[in-house]
């Protein structure tokens, strides 16, 4: 039998996520208004407008859960609670029932104001502090990767797995580190692997690891929870070790935003590829 756990949540995800890509599409190459919120980071209104319909739809189907959104035009996250108030920052969970969403409504926005189009919309549901629905929506392509803890991983609906490569040498790499601290490392991984690439949009990099787009994502830093909690669990439900870059645990609440670094590849090159980066 289908495993049922969590349908309603993942049907409102899909749906919203679908939603928010059809608008960005609507507006794609038409935009009207950009705005630089940081040197390397811009905001554009279909950010906005992406993640106000999203928290509309959840707020609606779950008028109880909390929602952690990246809110452009904000270096940091606001948390709405059930009772429709914003608060900066990240909530502490209080019980293993507490239920938060966690929406990044335009990943790769830069790359959405150019009119490059590599962009997604990551939609997650965090019960108990550990995402249990993910949702990656990729409207250029119209392909929706998504999972749901002790599921597996799903393309389009078609199960998909991580295709491990026997040699590291054969691997393709999404490889994001920071050249003043990691030169050495990068160096090392690049001699490693087959090529590396830098999509722009890392929860979409991410996801293709769930069936081999990418054999690895490494990363760093600069990431947020809005980044990972999605496609973090796409990768590891399609059979991917995905651990933090220093190879603690993935993903934590507690987590400050912008200063998260992700590793995910094949169970096999994992270690490997952690002892790089070290």
């Amino acid at each position: 039998m289908p495993n049922q756990t969590h349908q309603a949540e993942l049907d409102i995800a899909v749906d919203a996520a679908r939603r928010a890509g059809r608008l960005q599409m609507d507006h794609y190459e038409r935009l009207e208004r950009i705005v630089h919120k940081s040197e390397h980071d811009v905001v554009t209104e279909v950010d906005n407008l992406s993640e106000e319909l999203i928290i509309g739809a959840v707020r609606a189907a779950f008028p109880g859960d909390a929602v952690l959104a990246e809110e452009s035009g904000r270096s940091s996250g606001v948390v709405v609670d059930a009772t429709g108030t914003r608060h900066e920052g990240t909530p502490a969970v209080a019980s293993p029932d507490e239920r938060l969403w966690v929406v990044d409504p335009l990943d790769g926005t830069v790359n959405y104001a150019n009119g490059i189009p590599v962009f997604c919309v990551s939609v997650a549901l965090v019960i108990g502090g550990r995402p249990a629905v993910g949702v990656i929506y990729d409207p250029t392509r119209d392909e929706l990767f998504s999972a749901r803890a002790g599921d597996g991983a799903y393309l389009d609906g078609v199960p998909i797995r991580h295709p491990a490569k026997p040699k590291l040498l054969d691997a393709v790499v999404s490889l994001s580190l920071p050249t003043s601290r990691f030169a050495l490392r990068e160096r090392r991984i690049k001699k490693a692997t087959r090529v590396s690439r830098n999509m722009g949009s890392a929860s979409l990099a991410l996801a293709y690891v769930s069936n081999g787009r990418f054999d690895a994502f490494i990363q760093g830093g600069g990431l947020s929870l809005w980044d990972i909690a999605a496609a973090g669990l796409i990768a590891e439900e399609g059979g991917a070790k995905v651990t933090a870059a220093d190879g603690g645990p993935w993903f934590d609440l507690a987590m400050p935003a912008h200063r998260i670094g992700i590793l995910a590849a094949s169970v096999d090159h994992h270690p490997t590829l952690l002892g790089m980066l070290r």
